[in-house]
């Protein structure tokens, strides 16, 4: 996932996709359980595209630790998506209640 959704991107900005998907674990707005989020359609579109099947380098696997031990560079958001390729409506019309920017991506509560 991480690799799929963040690849090219700095280090934080693939902690922070990875901290995206432990705060929808979270929350009780989302799926119980880590496949069930990830797979939730129309959430991600490398699940769609099949990205997610490309294989992680171990940048992307760090990452996802670092996000499950709790680093969380988002502050607790729970959307992202990059302006510059992002397609989705409802994403870019979203009105955050705060956001950051890592690298290509804005990180939405």
């Amino acid at each position: 996932m991480i690799n799929a959704e963040a690849r090219g991107e700095p280090y934080p900005g693939k902690v922070a996709v990875a901290a995206v998907i432990m705060n929808r674990l979270k929350s009780p707005l989302f799926p119980k359980t880590l496949k069930e989020v990830i797979m939730q359609p129309h959430a991600f579109t490398c699940v769609q595209d099949g990205q997610i099947y490309l294989p992680p380098d171990e940048e992307c696997y760090q990452a996802a630790l670092d996000a499950v031990m709790g680093h969380d560079p988002t502050g607790g958001c729970l959307f992202y998506y990059n302006p510059k390729t992002a397609t989705s409506r409802w994403m870019k019309e979203r009105k955050a209640v705060s956001s950051v920017v890592i690298g290509n991506h804005v990180f939405m509560k």
